[in-house]
C-alpha cells in the first residue's frame, strides 16, 4: 500500500496519541479495578513528578479517547456555541505554569475514627509543569452572558452501572482566572493517558476533584451544578464535627482550595539511624489560594522547639510545592520524634491535631515520623498490617465485583453504621443486593473490617 507524506505524518501522530502511557514504577496500589494508584514517599524527591510516579485517581475506567473524533463542547449561557477540536484550542494563547494536583482526599487513612473511601495515606498528590490554553479565552470566544454563574465539565469517562455521570462545576470567578487552563501537556509531554488525554482541566490551587480529565464539554450555567457530585460528593462540612457524625450533603460546602501542608519523605517513620552521622531531613510542602509557602520548620524533640528548614532555591511558584531540607546530626542515642510544619503567604500553618470530617478530605495535620537512634543500624523490614481472612458470604462476588475488586473494601475500616450506609449508597448505583443477603453482607463487612484498633 502506497502512503503519501501526510499521510504517513498523520499515521505517525495517531501512533504517538494512541500509545499506552509509560508503565508506572513502585506505585502503592488502592484499588486495581477501576485503577487508583498512589505515588510512594520516594517520589516526592522530584520537583516535577514524572509520570511514572504520578498517582491515578480514577472513578470509572479510562475510555479510549480517538484524538481525531475528539471534539469540545461549549455551550449554555454563551452567545456563540463552540465546537472545537484540539488543533484549535492549540491555536489560542499558550500558558504554562507549575502546579500541584492533590486528591480531596489524600490522607484519609490517617483519620481517626475511618472513613470510607480510598484509604489514601500521603501520596494522592503530584507536581507538574501544564501547558494549556487559557479557560477564559475559550469563554471569551464562546461570550458568556451576564447570567452566567458556574461552569460545568464533564469528560468522555463512563458510569459504571448506575453510578451518576462524573460531573462538576466551578464558580465563574475561578473559571475567569488567568491561571485555570485547559491542558493538552504535562511535564513537556502531550498528556498521558490516564490522565486526562486530549485535554483536562487545570484549576491550581483547587483539589483535583475541580481538574476533570478527558474534558469533551464546557457548559456554562446560571447556577452551580446541582448533580450528585457536587451536591452530594466532595462536600466538607467547614467547621469541627464529632467524630463518627453523619453530616447531611446540604449542611456542607464543596470541596475547593486545597490547605497548606508538607510531608516527611525522610527519614521513614520507624527507621533507624546512626549515632553521631549527619542526617538530611527531608520533605516537600504546598499550599492552596491562599499563596506560595514561604517557610517550614522542622523540631527533632517532639514540639518543644523549632528550627527553619531550608527551602529549594527556584521553586517558588504561585501553586507548585517547594522542597525543603534540615540537616541534624543526632547527639545521643535515643527514640526521636521528628515534626514538621509549613507555612503559607497568608500567615495559614498547620494544625498538630486534624478536625474529623465524614469524608476524610482535607488531611493537613503537622506530619510525625518515630526515628531510633542507636550505634550501629540494623537490618529488618517493618511488619505490614494485615486483614481478616474470613469467608466472604454467598453472593457477594457477584454483587460487590461488578464495579471493583476486594482491594478497595480491603482497605476500609468502617464502624457497623458506615458500613450500612455504604451498602445503601452501592445499591443505588446498581449493586445486587437483596434484602436477605444484606444482613449477612453487613455482619461480614464490619466484622472482618471493622474499625482499626486505636493508636495504629
Amino acid at each position: 500500500m502506497n502512503l503519501s507524506r501526510r499521510g504517513l505524518l498523520v499515521l505517525a501522530a495517531g501512533a504517538v496519541l494512541r500509545a499506552e502511557d509509560r508503565p508506572k514504577r513502585d506505585m502503592l496500589s488502592r484499588s486495581v479495578r477501576p485503577e487508583d494508584l498512589e505515588m510512594p514517599l520516594s517520589g516526592f524527591s522530584d520537583y516535577l513528578t514524572p509520570v511514572e510516579h504520578f498517582f491515578v485517581r480514577t472513578h470509572v475506567y479510562v475510555p479510549n479517547v480517538n484524538v481525531a473524533e475528539w471534539r469540545l463542547r461549549v455551550e449554555g449561557e454563551v452567545a456563540t456555541p463552540l465546537t472545537l477540536t484540539l488543533e484549535d484550542v492549540k491555536r489560542l494563547p499558550a500558558v504554562e505554569l507549575v502546579s500541584v494536583v492533590e486528591c480531596a482526599g489524600n490522607g484519609r487513612g490517617f483519620y481517626e475514627p475511618s472513613v470510607p473511601g480510598l484509604q489514601w495515606a500521603n501520596g494522592a498528590v503530584a507536581n507538574a509543569r501544564w501547558r494549556g490554553a487559557r479557560l477564559s479565552d475559550v469563554l471569551k470566544r464562546a461570550g458568556v452572558h451576564d447570567s452566567a454563574r458556574a461552569i460545568l465539565f464533564d469528560g468522555s469517562d463512563v458510569p459504571l452501572l448506575a453510578m451518576p455521570d462524573f460531573q462538576r462545576s466551578i464558580p465563574l470567578k475561578k473559571a475567569l482566572d488567568a491561571n485555570t487552563l485547559l491542558a493538552y501537556e504535562m511535564n513537556g509531554e502531550p498528556l498521558p493517558v490516564k490522565h486526562g488525554f486530549p485535554l483536562r482541566v487545570v484549576a491550581p490551587g483547587w483539589a483535583s476533584d475541580s481538574w476533570v480529565k478527558w474534558l469533551t464539554s464546557i457548559r456554562v450555567l446560571n447556577q452551580e451544578h446541582d448533580g450528585f457530585w457536587m451536591k452530594s460528593a466532595y462536600r466538607h462540612p467547614g467547621k469541627p464535627v464529632a467524630p463518627g457524625t453523619a453530616v447531611p450533603p446540604e449542611q456542607m460546602q464543596p470541596v475547593t482550595s486545597l490547605r497548606v501542608k508538607n510531608v516527611i519523605a525522610a527519614p521513614l517513620d520507624g527507621s533507624q539511624a546512626a549515632l553521631g552521622a549527619p542526617l538530611a531531613i527531608r520533605g516537600v510542602a504546598w499550599s492552596g489560594d491562599a499563596g506560595p509557602v514561604t517557610s517550614v520548620e522542622v523540631s527533632v524533640d517532639g514540639g518543644r522547639n523549632w528550627k527553619s528548614a531550608a527551602l529549594r532555591a527556584g521553586q517558588k511558584t504561585q501553586f507548585g510545592w517547594r522542597q525543603w531540607e534540615f540537616n541534624w546530626t543526632p547527639p545521643q542515642e535515643a527514640y526521636y520524634t521528628i515534626l514538621a510544619r509549613a507555612r503559607d503567604a497568608a500567615g495559614n500553618t498547620q494544625p498538630l491535631d486534624q478536625e474529623w470530617n465524614p469524608s476524610g478530605y482535607g488531611w493537613n495535620v503537622v506530619p510525625r515520623v518515630g526515628l531510633s537512634v542507636v550505634k550501629q543500624v540494623s537490618g529488618g523490614s517493618q511488619p505490614e498490617d494485615s486483614v481478616g481472612a474470613t469467608t466472604p458470604p454467598s453472593g457477594f462476588a457477584n454483587a460487590c465485583h461488578v464495579c471493583h475488586d476486594d482491594d478497595v473494601i480491603r482497605q476500609q475500616r468502617l464502624n457497623r453504621a458506615q458500613w450500612d450506609r455504604e451498602l445503601t449508597k452501592m445499591s443505588g448505583w446498581g449493586a445486587k443486593i437483596t434484602d436477605q443477603d444484606r444482613a449477612a453482607f453487613l455482619d461480614y463487612l464490619f466484622g472482618t473490617f471493622g474499625p482499626r484498633p486505636r493508636g495504629r
